[in-house]
């Protein structure tokens, strides 16, 4: 399993890696937050066998305020999403004031549904950690409500850290 630190940084690590364990007769598994360029997907995309990839919220200004890109982690997702034999799950991270809208968290949800409803998705609820001291942890009942609007469209979503 690649994870922890973003494992696409070292992406040629992870390719080399991911062959060597292929021919070895084991498995590749992805933990990232998707922001991969496209040369970087062709070149692993077909190495992995499971990914988790994070979906930070569904809008690109909630994005640029984290550093990333949302249509590249889309791309992330949905290049995995038609990988044969890739079994892929999608967590968010449910900060409250930037993921904890039904409306977003609806439009994730419709848009994951739209590339397979049986995608396994992830709520995991925010406590405040190192540069986030400032944000109140996520309620349960938001995650609950948040679950509730996912599953209209999924068919298996999953509530975390509660």
């Amino acid at each position: 399993a690649y994870t922890y630190n973003e494992p696409l940084v070292n992406w040629e690590f992870l390719r080399d890696t991911a062959m060597l364990a292929h021919d070895a007769g084991l498995v590749n598994v992805l933990v990232s937050n998707g922001m991969a360029s496209e040369r970087v997907l062709s070149e692993v995309v077909a190495l992995i066998d499971a990914a988790n990839i994070d979906l930070k919220c569904f809008t690109e200004e909630g994005y640029r305020s984290l550093g990333g890109d949302l249509p590249t982690v889309r791309r992330t997702i949905e290049a995995l999403a038609v990988q044969p034999g890739c079994h892929l799950e999608v967590t968010t991270l449910v900060v409250p004031g930037l993921s904890d809208d039904d409306g977003q968290v609806e439009a994730m949800a419709r848009w994951l549904a739209a590339l397979d409803p049986a995608i396994p998705y992830h709520l995991t609820r925010f406590f405040p950690q190192h540069r986030m001291l400032d944000v109140e942890p996520t309620p349960r009942a938001t995650l609950e409500g948040l679950s509730r609007v996912a599953r209209r469209y999924l068919r298996d979503v999953m509530l975390g850290n509660v």
